[in-house]
């Protein structure tokens, strides 16, 4: 099976073009929490017409493309002053009733209205660690791992690292173990290894997926200079990445359908399921499973089989 390594589309610090270092410049700037909410809450704005939220509108061109500021004030019950102050990031000790009014006005996902919690209450933020802790996963995890071969299964982490695995996820999703440790990161691998795009057969999905994990994380965690960096390289490597990351969509998909078009056995459709590891700070355990007697299944136990044997092989080969 072909093995999904990460792109070596590196770029030196000689080579960036000015264009590419402003690109880079801007993104770790848009990790600043006041920028964040400010991006955060005018993007929700224009998404929204004035007829979404039961306003008539009776100009005939408008100079925004979605709601004014004065309009989600009003329809909030705050002041317009008030409300550019708090977009703007310069109000100070925003209420939990403000920010649900302006959430309900805005018709914010639940992931979205708990990401604008994070970005509006400075305080919280400010009791953080600045830098979060290396994480480490349990052995007691990696021994469920192994358990349950046979099941592609994972443990990840912030920016959607990939902490540890089964040999069945290495068959189905490519070799982790082959890749450097800075590679084993989900949005490096659908954005810069070429393979997951053929991988993934909606890979459309899987980048907004993604994406919205990474700007959960910058709202959680805004002083993270890993996750500064990770964002500054994908958007100098990757123009998807940089339409996608300003788009500000937020998203927490904790379980749904994927297909996939496997190298060795063709279609796949699959089910996952995503839950947290509760005492393990921000792990979450994946598990992947096909519907009971279909092709997928079958195709599974093949994929389960080679992984088991390629395993072999290595712990041989590294004994030998």
């Amino acid at each position: 099976m072909a093995t999904h390594r990460a792109a070596r589309t590196g770029t030196s610090k000689a080579a960036e073009t000015a264009p590419q270092r402003e690109s880079l410049e801007s993104q770790r700037e848009s990790l600043d929490p006041r920028a964040e909410l400010s991006e955060f809450l005018r993007t929700r704005r224009d998404r929204l017409k004035p007829a979404d939220v039961g306003l008539t509108d009776y100009s005939r061109r408008r100079r925004v493309p979605g709601l004014r500021r004065e309009e989600l004030a009003q329809l909030a019950g705050v002041s317009a002053a008030y409300y550019t102050r708090f977009e703007q990031g310069n109000a100070r000790n925003v209420s939990r009733e403000v920010v649900d009014a302006v959430s309900r006005v805005l018709r914010l996902s639940e992931a979205e209205h708990a990401h604008l919690l994070q970005l509006a209450q400075p305080k919280r933020r400010a009791e953080r660690t600045v830098e979060p802790p290396r994480q480490q996963v349990r052995p007691e995890m990696r021994d469920l791992l192994a358990a349950v071969e046979g099941v592609p299964a994972y443990v990840w982490g912030r920016r959607s690292d990939v902490l540890a695995w089964n040999q069945t996820a290495s068959a189905v999703f490519g070799d982790w173990a082959a890749r450097a440790p800075r590679d084993r990161n989900w949005a490096r691998v659908a954005f810069l290894d070429p393979a997951s795009r053929t991988l993934f057969t909606d890979w459309d999905s899987k980048a907004r997926d993604v994406v919205g994990r990474l700007r959960l994380w910058a709202g959680l965690y805004p002083d993270d200079a890993e996750l500064a960096s990770l964002v500054g390289e994908l958007s100098m490597k990757s123009a998807e990445f940089r339409t996608l990351w300003a788009a500000h969509d937020v998203k927490q998909q904790t379980h749904g359908p994927m297909r996939l078009t496997h190298p060795l056995v063709g279609e796949l459709t699959l089910r996952y399921e995503t839950l947290a590891l509760q005492g393990d700070e921000d792990q979450y355990l994946s598990t992947y499973h096909a519907a009971p007697g279909s092709p997928s299944e079958e195709a599974l136990r093949l994929l389960a089989s080679w992984g088991a044997d390629a395993a072999r092989k290595r712990s041989t080969d590294a004994s030998s």
